[in-house]
């Protein structure tokens, strides 16, 4: 499950730590720091989330999974492939 973000949303300053190198070179790059940071960070976020959705719905998961492998689905009569 993936919560959506507002893309409207105030953006808010704040400090980081990057290795001094990489900084020099994504300048000379001209590389736009905060839009590589926050599309780098939705991908992550939804990473995680995606792994905690998994995490907290394994129970049911595992359950329904279960009760296909002993009772099948309820279309499989109506399957032509």
């Amino acid at each position: 499950m993936t919560i959506a973000l507002n893309t409207q949303s105030l953006k808010k300053p704040t400090n980081v730590s990057i290795n001094s190198e990489l900084l020099l070179k994504a300048k000379q790059l001209k590389i736009n720091l905060s839009a590589t940071l926050e599309a780098a960070l939705i991908e992550v976020v939804h990473a995680k989330q995606r792994e905690l959705w998994k995490q907290e719905n394994a129970a049911a998961i595992k359950a329904y999974n279960e009760m296909v492998e002993t009772h099948g689905l309820f279309s499989d009569d109506l399957r032509s492939f």
